[in-house]
C-alpha cells in the first residue's frame, strides 16, 4: 500500500513519486491550497493539495485523524521555508490522490501532554499514536534487543521459566489462580523467577538470563505495577565481583546501543552504610553535589538536648546539609521543607543561615544560633565547609530515621534549585545489613529476600548474631533509581534453614513452602549468584519519564484496573463454580 514511510521521505527523493499512508495529524485549507500532516510512526510528512488536482475533494472531505493513503510528487520548500526541527523539513508531498481508508470520529482526547493520565489511559489505543509514546516504546524495543545481544555475547542461554507456580508469600502479596482441576487448590503467578533460575543453576545450566514478567498484588505508585517485567540474569562459579563487572558491562552495552549514551567505568562502590551516613539513602542520586555530615563530635557538649541528646547516643546523629546559596531561602520555604521532612518521622528541621562566614556566631541567622559556644560553631564549619550566603540545615535523633529524612530533604532541596547535573551517574552499593528488624511483626525481615548468602559461611555464627550480619547482596543505582538487585545466593542446606529460622519460618513451614528448594541443596549445588533489572524503570529513565505507565503499552492505573477493558471484571456463577469458589454477593 505504501512504498515509504512517512519520515523517510527526505530530499534525495525530490521528483520522485511516492505513496504514503498513515493519519491525518493537522489539516489546514489556506488560500484555495489544503495542507495535510501527514504521520506515521516514523515521523510526519507536509502534503500540498493544490486546486486544480483531481485529489482536491477528497482532502476538503478528510480531517483529523482520520486514515489515509496519499500518492504525489516530491518536491523541495523554498529555502525561505524550511524547517529545520522536521526530518522532512525540506520537502513536501505534492499530492494527486488522496485515498480515505478510514473515518474517524471527533477524538475524545487533545493527543497533547495536556490530556490528563485518566482519559489518556481510558484510550490507550489512541494515546500510542502519539509520537511521544511511540518513541518511548521504540526506546523500550531497542533496549530489549540491546539486552539479547550483550548477554548472547557473554555466553548467556536464554530460558523460560513457569507463569504458574507455587505460592510461597514472602513480601509482596501473590497473585493467586484457582484450579480446576484440583479443587481447593491454586497456582500463584510469580513475583519473580528467583527460585527456579536457581535450580537452572543447580542443572548445570551455567549462565542463564530471561525478560520475565512478574506479578505483585501491591499497592502501586508511579513507578510500581501489580504486572511488570524484569531482566533476571543468574551465572554459577561466581562471586559478588564477578556478576558485578557482568551487569555493569552488559549495563553499558545497553546505553551505547540503545541511546548512544556511554556510561563512566567502572561503576563507583560505597557500602549500604556509607550511603546512607552520606546521602541518607541506599540509592544515592550522585548528579547533586550535596552530602549529609555528621556533627555529633562538635555538639555533644552542648546544654542544647535537641543535639547533645543524639550526640551523645551511638544509635542517634546529628546530621546537617550544607545548601550552597541557600540563605536566599525565605521562611516560607524553610517551613515546607521542615513539613516535608516531617512525612518521613522528623520531629523538627533546625537551620542556620551563614550571612558571614568570617565573623563566626556573629553572623549567622537562626533560631538555634544562641545556643551554639564557638568551639561548636567553629567545627561545625570546618567539616561542612560551609560559606557566606549558604543555609546550613540540620536533623537530629535516631540514627536511620533521621538518614532518611535527611536524605529525602537533599533530593527534594537538589531538585528543587536545580544542582541535578546532567547525564548519567551510576553506583554500585554493597555490603548490605543481612536483616532489619520489623517491629510491628517483632521478627527478622530479609534485607533482600531470603536465598540471599551472609557475608559470615558460618551458620552457628550467623544465628548468634544476626543483627550485625551484613549480606552478600548488591544494588544497582542510576540518577538516584535502583535500576537492579543481585545477590550471591544461599547454596548449602543448613545456612538456607538457618536463614529461615531467623525469619521465622518454622521447619514445617519451609518444608511445605520450599521443600523442592532445599532438597535440590543436598545434592551438589554450585555456589551462584545474579541480578535482576527492573526493565520498566530503566526504560522510563532512558525515556526521561517520570512514571513507568508512560513506557508501558498499557499499564495499570494506581488502584490496579485497567480503563481500557474495564479489567479486572465480574466473571458469571456459573464461570466461577467450575473453579471451585463462588462470588461473593453484594451482602456478603
Amino acid at each position: 500500500m505504501r512504498t515509504h514511510l512517512c519520515g523517510e521521505v527526505n530530499e534525495q527523493l525530490a521528483g520522485q513519486t511516492v505513496q504514503l499512508c498513515g493519519w491525518v495529524d493537522r489539516r489546514r485549507d489556506l488560500g484555495g491550497l489544503i495542507f495535510i500532516g501527514l504521520r506515521d510512526y516514523a515521523g510526519i510528512v507536509q502534503v500540498v493539495v493544490e486546486p486544480e488536482s483531481p485529489a482536491f475533494a477528497d482532502a476538503e472531505a478528510v480531517r483529523n485523524e482520520y486514515c489515509v493513503r496519499i500518492s504525489g510528487t516530491v518536491r523541495m520548500r523554498p529555502e525561505s521555508q524550511w524547517n529545520e526541527a522536521m526530518a522532512t523539513g525540506k520537502i513536501e508531498l505534492v499530492a494527486d490522490s488522496v485515498e480515505l481508508l478510514n473515518a474517524s470520529e471527533p477524538m475524545p482526547l487533545l493527543m497533547t501532554d495536556e490530556d490528563g493520565e485518566e482519559i489518556r489511559l481510558k484510550y490507550r489505543d489512541l494515546d500510542l499514536r502519539r509520537s511521544r509514546m511511540q518513541n518511548n516504546l521504540r526506546t523500550r524495543a531497542r533496549m530489549y534487543r540491546a539486552i539479547r545481544d550483550s548477554l548472547d555475547g557473554h555466553g548467556f542461554t536464554e530460558f523460560e521459566t513457569p507463569m504458574l507456580t507455587k505460592a510461597t508469600p514472602e513480601g509482596a502479596r501473590d497473585y493467586l489462580v484457582p484450579s480446576r482441576v484440583h479443587a481447593g487448590h491454586y497456582f500463584a503467578l510469580p513475583q519473580s523467577p528467583q527460585l527456579f533460575k536457581q535450580l537452572l543453576m543447580m542443572s548445570g545450566m551455567d549462565r542463564y538470563y530471561q525478560i520475565a514478567r512478574c506479578f505483585r498484588d501491591e499497592d502501586l505508585r508511579a513507578d510500581r505495577q501489580p504486572e511488570f517485567t524484569q531482566l533476571d540474569i543468574e551465572m554459577s562459579f561466581v562471586e559478588e565481583k564477578d556478576v558485578q563487572d557482568l551487569a555493569e558491562s552488559m549495563i553499558r552495552d545497553v546505553f551505547r546501543d540503545t541511546l548512544g549514551a556511554e556510561l563512566p567505568t567502572p561503576f563507583p562502590r560505597m557500602s549500604w552504610h556509607d550511603a546512607m551516613d552520606r546521602y541518607g539513602s541506599d540509592k544515592p542520586d550522585l548528579r547533586i553535589p550535596m552530602e549529609l555530615v555528621s556533627v555529633d563530635e562538635h555538639v555533644a557538649h552542648l546544654e542544647f538536648k535537641v543535639f547533645s541528646g543524639p550526640a551523645n547516643d551511638d544509635a542517634s546523629r546529628v546530621a546537617v546539609l550544607r545548601v550552597p546559596g541557600g540563605a536566599e531561602l525565605s521562611r516560607k520555604q524553610i517551613d515546607g521543607y521542615t513539613d516535608y521532612v516531617g512525612r518521613y518521622g522528623a520531629r523538627g528541621l533546625a537551620w542556620i543561615k551563614v550571612n558571614d562566614a568570617e565573623a563566626g556566631l556573629e553572623g549567622l541567622q537562626s533560631p538555634v544560633a544562641k545556643f551554639l559556644d564557638d568551639a561548636a560553631w567553629q567545627g561545625i564549619a570546618a567539616v561542612t565547609g560551609v560559606q557566606s550566603g549558604d543555609i546550613l540545615l540540620f536533623g537530629a535523633g535516631e540514627w536511620l530515621t533521621v538518614s532518611n529524612f535527611m536524605g529525602q530533604l537533599l533530593v527534594r532541596v537538589g531538585h528543587d534549585r536545580g544542582l541535578a547535573a546532567d547525564g548519567w551517574q551510576p553506583l554500585w552499593v554493597n555490603e548490605f545489613p543481612m536483616f532489619e528488624w520489623d517491629e510491628d511483626s517483632g521478627r527478622h525481615m530479609a534485607m533482600h529476600h531470603p536465598f540471599t548468602a551472609p557475608a559470615d559461611a558460618d551458620p552457628k555464627a550467623l544465628l548468634a548474631n544476626p543483627g550485625q550480619s551484613l549480606s552478600k547482596g548488591y544494588d544497582m543505582v542510576l540518577n538516584g533509581a535502583e535500576i537492579g538487585g543481585g545477590s550471591i545466593r544461599i547454596h548449602k542446606q543448613d545456612m538456607q534453614e538457618a536463614v529461615f529460622k531467623l525469619l521465622g519460618i518454622s521447619d514445617e513451614e519451609a518444608r511445605v513452602k520450599f521443600g523442592f528448594l532445599l532438597d535440590a541443596l543436598k545434592f551438589g549445588c554450585p555456589p551462584h549468584g545474579g541480578i535482576a533489572f527492573g526493565l520498566d524503570r530503566i526504560a522510563a529513565l532512558m525515556s526521561g519519564e517520570d512514571s513507568i505507565r508512560d513506557v508501558i503499552a498499557f499499564p495499570k492505573t494506581t488502584t490496579a484496573q485497567c480503563l481500557l477493558t474495564a479489567a479486572p471484571s465480574r466473571i458469571p456463577d456459573e464461570q466461577v463454580a467450575e473453579l471451585h469458589i463462588r462470588n461473593l454477593s453484594s451482602d456478603d
